[in-house]
């Protein structure tokens, strides 16, 4: 009767999605594809494909690109690309609350999707992250939520920042169309 009642709790949990799908332009263009780990960050998925489902990505900037390190975009808030304050970008967020932290043993290697995040470890919202290399120091520090399966090269290609945070000056790559993907 337990085993029922527990693949019943299963069958009447969310539905989530396995991955994304991110069009990217500027200096990078092509298509990277992202396996979103929803048994590792259950929230964080639930709040990424919400967004991207809602088109909130859409026209969203690379706002931090740090060589050796990683790219960051999703600031839905101030990163459009177009009516965008790119002056505030990386300092926005969306509309829905902030997540709570789901630390896990997933190591920050090159290709790990995280959530980017301010001190609080519990303010992580729409912002994420792509690592070029390594990050161990990442790791349990923030939250994995997927991992890169297609166009690494893409990643490989985003036009770079300038300085110690990695802002980039001029026009920045721009996620022009996120999709969820099953």
């Amino acid at each position: 009767m337990r085993k029922l009642a527990f693949v019943l709790s299963l069958l009447a949990g969310p539905a989530f999605a396995s991955g994304l799908q991110i069009e990217v332009e500027g200096e990078a263009n092509g298509t990277i594809t992202i396996d979103l780990l929803e048994d590792v960050a259950p929230g964080h998925v639930e709040q990424i494909t919400a967004l991207a489902s809602e088109g909130a990505y859409d026209g969203v900037v690379f706002h931090r690109v740090i060589e050796g390190f990683m790219a960051q975009t999703g600031d839905v808030q101030f990163g459009k690309i177009d009516g965008g304050n790119m002056s505030r970008a990386g300092s926005g967020a969306s509309d829905r609350p902030d997540l709570k932290a789901e630390f896990s043993k997933e190591p920050f290697l090159r290709g790990v999707v995280g959530m980017a995040r301010a001190q609080d470890p519990d303010s992580a919202n729409s912002q994420f992250f792509i690592m070029f290399d390594a990050g161990a120091f990442l790791n349990g520090q923030y939250t994995v939520v997927g991992r890169v399966t297609e166009g690494m090269d893409v990643v490989d290609a985003i036009k770079r920042g300038n300085g110690p945070n990695g802002s980039v000056i001029g026009r920045p790559d721009v996620m022009k169309k996120v999709t969820v993907i099953e």
